[in-house]
Protein backbone atom coordinates (compact mmCIF):
# COMPACT_ATOMS: atom_id res chain seq x y z
CA UNK A 1 0.00 0.00 0.00
CA UNK A 2 3.09 2.07 0.31
CA UNK A 3 3.10 3.06 -3.56
CA UNK A 4 0.32 5.27 -3.40
CA UNK A 5 2.19 7.65 -1.36
CA UNK A 6 4.13 7.93 -4.37
CA UNK A 7 1.70 8.92 -6.51
CA UNK A 8 2.02 11.83 -8.73
CA UNK A 9 -0.94 14.44 -7.87
CA UNK A 10 -3.86 14.51 -10.47
CA UNK A 11 -3.18 10.82 -11.27
CA UNK A 12 -6.15 8.51 -11.08
CA UNK A 13 -5.70 6.88 -7.56
CA UNK A 14 -6.06 3.05 -8.05
CA UNK A 15 -8.15 0.40 -7.16
CA UNK A 16 -7.36 -1.78 -3.98
CA UNK A 17 -8.97 -4.33 -5.21
CA UNK A 18 -6.80 -7.15 -6.39
CA UNK A 19 -9.00 -9.68 -7.40
CA UNK A 20 -9.09 -12.25 -4.43
CA UNK A 21 -13.13 -10.97 -4.15
CA UNK A 22 -14.51 -12.98 -1.04
CA UNK A 23 -16.11 -11.61 1.87
CA UNK A 24 -14.97 -12.72 5.28
CA UNK A 25 -17.84 -13.69 7.64
CA UNK A 26 -16.08 -13.30 10.90
CA UNK A 27 -14.94 -9.07 10.02
CA UNK A 28 -16.90 -8.06 7.13
CA UNK A 29 -14.27 -7.28 4.81
CA UNK A 30 -12.94 -8.68 1.69
CA UNK A 31 -10.03 -11.24 2.08
CA UNK A 32 -8.28 -9.31 -0.88
CA UNK A 33 -8.46 -6.00 -0.09
CA UNK A 34 -9.41 -5.44 2.86
CA UNK A 35 -12.68 -2.94 2.13
CA UNK A 36 -16.08 -2.94 3.45
CA UNK A 37 -19.09 -4.18 1.42
CA UNK A 38 -19.85 -0.29 1.45
CA UNK A 39 -16.68 0.88 0.39
CA UNK A 40 -16.13 -1.25 -2.69
CA UNK A 41 -19.89 -0.53 -3.39
CA UNK A 42 -18.99 3.54 -3.19
CA UNK A 43 -15.62 3.33 -4.84
CA UNK A 44 -17.13 4.34 -8.32
CA UNK A 45 -18.39 7.20 -7.25
CA UNK A 46 -15.60 8.80 -4.87
CA UNK A 47 -13.82 11.10 -5.95
CA UNK A 48 -9.66 10.82 -5.43
CA UNK A 49 -9.75 12.49 -1.90
CA UNK A 50 -12.34 9.71 -0.98
CA UNK A 51 -10.88 7.03 -2.25
CA UNK A 52 -7.63 8.73 -0.46
CA UNK A 53 -9.09 8.12 2.62
CA UNK A 54 -10.32 4.35 1.70
CA UNK A 55 -7.06 3.56 1.02
CA UNK A 56 -5.23 5.45 4.32
CA UNK A 57 -8.57 2.88 6.15
CA UNK A 58 -6.70 0.03 4.30
CA UNK A 59 -3.43 0.67 5.91
CA UNK A 60 -4.85 0.92 9.58
CA UNK A 61 -6.43 -2.38 8.72
CA UNK A 62 -3.24 -4.10 7.76
CA UNK A 63 -1.33 -3.04 10.73
CA UNK A 64 0.68 -0.10 8.62
CA UNK A 65 1.08 3.43 9.16
CA UNK A 66 -1.69 5.36 7.47
CA UNK A 67 -0.45 7.31 3.70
Amino acid sequence: MRELSALPAGEPVPSPCNAVCRVSEATGLCEGCLRTLDEIAAWGGLDDTGKRTVWQRLAVRAGEEPL
